[in-house]
């Protein structure tokens, strides 16, 4: 299966709302190197977040609606997927200053050239839905002179040197996997490797703890946090782009039921819309079953809608960027409740961006 192209006819997405959404994500970047920043959440980093990284995350898919009163971040995902439409091709992407160059070259450039010998990694991976994509990465990469393999944990060996496959000494992983933190038992090894600083693990659990992580979200709307770190327009532009964010823990479970319909329910530790319940659809039973500690309560953005082909589908935006330059623009559309592509006519269009 191949990530499905929903149209062949670019969605058009004013330039204004790009520039602010650009902003906003090379803003958030700007706060890994922040210090009062990183000393706020000194106390709450997995020993994996705090190890110092130099190359940025690859692909960091920062996702946002579009709303009358501008642009507003959905979620930001640590290892975006998409850009492969299947057949060898990549989607199409707008002919803009911001993106130099071909879309494939970019994409290779995010790849340090010290890694020559890299495996993409995720979890049962034959079985993922975004295989294909990661055949076709280690394709590009390979036509790249690196030596790329595609692997699930299990087929990576731990030795006294570090990891490898087969006898093949591995330098990164392009970490598809979604345990960020690399917590879990079917990770411990290359947890063990990484911490021993033996290979790159990219995108990197530091990444996802002070960007990432849902629960950066409510910090952001938490009273001082970024007050004490940056200039009181940028807390407001944070602010104004972040629907407000609450731990599900910190609020009164009656009011929160009351007022279920004005908020989005999510999984704090999950991404790509998996357990997320909008309130206004929630039953009684369903809400006292939420795992409290576990849950983020995000103001309801609806997304935009748009005619794609003469059906009413639903959208929302990602720009894929590595550290604070854009890579690449897509497009999401989709029908139902939350972003999915189960229904016919769903999936991923290019963008073109106008003024």
């Amino acid at each position: 299966m191949t990530t499905s192209l929903a149209s062949d006819t670019p969605v058009c997405i004013p330039r204004s709302e790009f520039e602010t959404m650009l902003q906003f994500s090379r803003m958030v970047f700007q706060l890994k190197d922040n210090s009062a920043y990183l000393s706020a959440l000194a106390d709450v980093l997995p020993e994996t977040a705090r190890i110092a990284t130099v190359w940025p995350s690859v692909l960091m898919g920062f996702d946002f609606h579009l709303t009358a009163e501008g642009p507003k971040l959905i979620e930001i995902n640590n290892n975006a997927g998409g850009l492969y439409i299947g057949d060898g091709r990549w989607l199409p992407q707008p002919d803009i200053p911001e993106l130099h160059g071909a879309l494939e070259a970019r994409l290779v450039d995010m790849f340090h050239a010290d890694w020559a010998t890299i495996a993409i990694m995720d979890e049962d991976v034959i079985r993922q839905f975004m295989y294909p994509e990661m055949q076709a990465y280690a394709q590009l990469l390979g036509n790249n002179g690196r030596r790329v393999i595609v692997v699930s944990p299990e087929d990576l060996q731990m030795d006294d040197d570090g990891l490898s496959c087969d006898g093949i000494r591995i330098d990164a992983i392009y970490n598809r996997h979604t345990d960020f933190y690399l917590e879990g038992e079917d990770v411990a090894h290359i947890r063990q490797a990484y911490e021993k600083g033996q290979l790159i693990v990219n995108p990197h659990p530091r990444s996802y703890a002070l960007i990432g992580d849902k629960t950066r979200m409510v910090d952001w709307w938490r009273d001082g946090l970024l007050e004490g770190c940056v200039d009181q327009a940028t807390v407001e532009q944070i602010r104004a782009i972040t629907p407000m964010s609450r731990r599900m823990a910190d609020m009164d479970a009656t009011q929160a039921w009351a007022k279920r319909k004005q908020w989005v329910f999510k999984p704090a530790a999950r991404h790509g819309g998996k357990g997320v319940l909008l309130g206004k659809a929630m039953s009684r039973k369903r809400f006292e079953a939420l795992n409290v500690a576990d849950t983020i309560m995000q103001q309801l953005v609806p997304p935009s809608e748009i005619d794609i082909d003469g059906s009413r589908m639903k959208l929302d935006i990602r720009l894929y960027m590595h550290g604070d330059t854009l890579i690449a623009l897509a497009g999401r559309v989709w029908r139902g409740q939350v972003t999915n592509f189960r229904q016919q006519g769903s999936g991923w269009v290019s963008l073109r961006v106008d003024g």
